[in-house]
């Protein structure tokens, strides 16, 4: 599955849920791929403490979905490497 696609159901139904498994301490925040499991990886440059990753994280799906940060939550996972990602735009 590309990125792009994930752009546009996000475009076509107004919200997005996502499977993400980070990679924290990584040279740059970055897709690194989608997982057999179903899960896409994506590499955090932020270390894995007082949720930096996580804010790392948010930071980075915001600027990649040109939504505010509120419009992305953390629906399970926050201090795990596997994480439920909810983006729900305003409307």
């Amino acid at each position: 599955m590309e990125v792009a696609r994930l752009h546009d159901r996000l475009k076509a139904e107004g919200k997005l849920s996502l499977q993400v498994r980070i990679v924290p301490r990584s040279p740059k925040t970055e897709w690194a791929g989608f997982l057999e499991s179903g899960d896409w990886k994506i590499k955090v440059a932020a270390p894995p403490e007082r949720g930096k990753a996580n804010d790392e994280l948010i930071r980075f799906l915001a600027a990649e979905f040109s939504v505010p940060r509120s419009s992305i939550e953390i629906v399970a996972g926050a201090t795990s490497h596997h994480k439920l990602i909810r983006i729900q735009p305003p409307r």
